[in-house]
This record gives C-alpha cells, structure tokens and sequence, in this order.
C-alpha cells in the first residue's frame, strides 16, 4: 500500500469514528443503553451512554472497504469471516449493553464468533521446532481448540480492561499499531489493513472517549475491539516459535497479564472467575497515581514500553533472542511489583467480590 493509500485509508476511519461517535450516544440514549455506576467501577456518573463500539466498528468497516480497493490481494474468505464475526460480537455487546446477559452467554458468543472466523481461515496451524527449526503441522483438533482459546482470551482482556475513561480504547490503539508495524514487516496486507483501519477508528473515537468522558465502549467495543485484536495478532503470526509467539504476548502483556491475576486472584478466594472486582491493575495504578487520567497515562507509557519490546524482540534470534526474554521477563516482574499489581491480595471490604464469594458457597 502506497503512503497516500495507507493515508487515505486512515483518514477514512478517522474522520467516521470522530464524527459518528456524537450519533452513536445520542442513539445509546435513546434506547436506554446506559451506564449503570456501582462499587466495583471507578465511574460514578449517571446516564453515560454505552455503544461507543458501534462508532468504532463503523469506522474500522469503513476503513477495511477503502483498503480493499487499494490492496485487492486481501483476502475475501479470511474478510468475510471477520465480517460474520465481528457481527457476532457486536450484537452480543448491543444485547449485554441494553439488557445485561450472565459470562456464561457472553462466553458462549465469544466461541461462537471465533468458530466462525477460524473456519474462514483465521488459525495458528503450524509451530516451528525451536531445537531442529522443523514446521511442525498441528492436528486440526489442537488448531480448532488453541485459536479458540487465544481469540477468547485476548477479546476478555480488553474486556476487563475497560474501566477508565479512555484506557481500553487507548490501550487498544497502541497495541493495534504495534500488531501493525509487525504485519508490515512480515507482508501480511489483511492483518496491515485491518490495523490501520483499526487505529484510525480507535484515535478518531478517542477524543470522545478520553477524560473527562463523553461515552463509553461499552461491552459492545470493549469485546469488538479485542476480538480484532485477536485476529490481527493471528494474521501476523499464523505459524509460531517458542520465541516468535513471544512478540504478540508482549504487545498484549498488559492486559493479558490483568486478566491472568485476576483469574489467580478468584481462585485463590474460591470466587467465581468472573465475578466482579476493585482490584485490577487500572484499579491499582488510581490509587497510586492519584487521579483516573495520570492513571491512564501511565497505563498508555506501560503498554507502549511492552509494544517497542515487541518491535525490538521480532528482530533477534537464537541466544540472543532468549537472552532478552529474560531479562524483560525479569524487568517486569520488579517493575509490577514496584507499583504492587502483582499482589493477589483481595480488598477484604469489596463488596462484590464478597457477594461473589457468598454466592458460590451457597
């Protein structure tokens, strides 16, 4: 794609993000799909209209058809597939946003929506031997139930993420445009147009997002935009080494890292896995930081600083590769720890956690 292609391309989710979004609330009004303040959220404000993933995923469509025209090689299967379920995941969204559904309805979206794109194609088919370099083909079953897992997983992190004005669409767009330099590199030109539509739509939706916020993702973007995520990390890298898995766990550390802690945090208490918290890294980073957008700041340095790891790490090789590995694996940890969100340590006053906590021994 030429520079003025990718420009246009850009341009085109951008300018449909940042002028849809205003709509977009006006219409989550409208029919009541509506923020809902309680312990566990940081936001207390009233009314705040959800569905800002509406704007996003109009705006990323918008971006993707415009790409399509300037890099006819993209290809249609793998495009419809995204197409169905990206559809799927908004609808499950819309749905959560006006009316609430449990996790076990939302989990049962999510795997139908990765179903549906792995079988147009969307897949982590093969690994490489780190030892002999030999690809190594996957038995279809492994195919199936791995790029499930992965696509499920990345599309709950930034679900979970979601909890400050700005974080999650941020957040996303950092690592979206990292996904992007790295699908550059390796010539993958549906996972390079989808990034670029995708960042284009996340920026352009941004200034309404930020704080102080003038509408929310909502479960309809937080979920949309993870599951692009997904699908864009799978494009770029489709057949994986011990050490080139490593570059799409790093630009999605962060998140996935939030939601891993988590998961620990529950099962340590015996809570249920999704039950609802006060103690996720966003939650951590407030109280330490002082207000909700140094926090986010600090979350957008985070990420960037895990994204340029990422970009730096797809370069090396061999011992040196590992070496590396190494020593961010050890960086982070000190570096979690110093800003303690590595504790799985549960606030004994959190209510829901609590409630949770009741209900599952009942």
């Amino acid at each position: 794609m030429e520079p003025l292609q990718l420009t246009i391309t850009f341009a085109t989710a951008f300018g449909v993000a940042l002028l849809a979004t205003p709509f977009v609330g006006r219409f989550a009004l409208a029919i009541g799909a509506v923020d809902r303040p309680n312990e566990r959220k940081v936001s207390a404000r009233e009314n705040m209209p959800l569905l800002g993933g509406l704007a996003v995923a109009l705006a990323c469509g918008a971006g993707l058809f415009v790409a399509k025209g300037f890099a006819p090689e993209m290809v249609d299967e793998k495009l419809r597939g995204l197409i169905l379920g990206g559809l799927v995941i908004l609808a499950l969204g819309v749905i959560d946003d006006r009316f609430g559904l449990g996790a076990r309805s939302k989990l049962t979206g999510q795997i139908l929506a990765s179903l549906i794109v792995i079988s147009h194609g969307f897949e982590i088919f093969s690994i490489t031997n780190p030892l002999s370099g030999e690809l190594v083909e996957l038995p279809r079953w492994v195919v199936w139930v791995g790029t499930t897992f992965w696509i499920v997983a990345v599309t709950n992190a930034l679900n979970l993420l979601d909890g400050l004005d700005g974080l999650a669409s941020g957040v996303a767009a950092i690592i979206a445009a990292t996904l992007t330099i790295l699908a550059w590199q390796a010539g993958y030109p549906l996972a390079f147009c989808l990034g670029i539509s995708l960042v284009g739509a996340l920026i352009g939706f941004l200034p309404h997002n930020f704080s102080p916020a003038r509408i929310f993702l909502g479960d309809t973007g937080s979920l949309f935009v993870g599951f692009l995520l997904a699908l864009q990390a799978i494009e770029t890298y489709r057949r994986v080494s011990v050490i080139t898995m490593m570059v799409p766990l790093m630009t999605l550390a962060v998140p996935l890292m939030d939601t891993a802690l988590s998961i620990l945090r529950r099962l340590r208490k015996g809570a249920p896995i999704f039950a609802a918290d006060r103690q996720h890294m966003h939650h951590r980073l407030l109280e330490v930081a002082g207000s909700a957008r140094a926090a986010v700041l600090q979350f957008y340095f985070l990420t960037g600083a895990f994204c340029l790891i990422a970009v730096s790490f797809s370069r090396l090789e061999g011992i040196w590769a590992v070496a590396f590995l190494v020593a961010v694996i050890a960086l982070t940890i000190r570096l979690l720890w110093n800003l303690g969100v590595l504790s799985l340590n549960d606030d004994p006053e959190d209510p829901e956690l609590q409630a949770a906590m009741e209900g599952s021994e009942q």
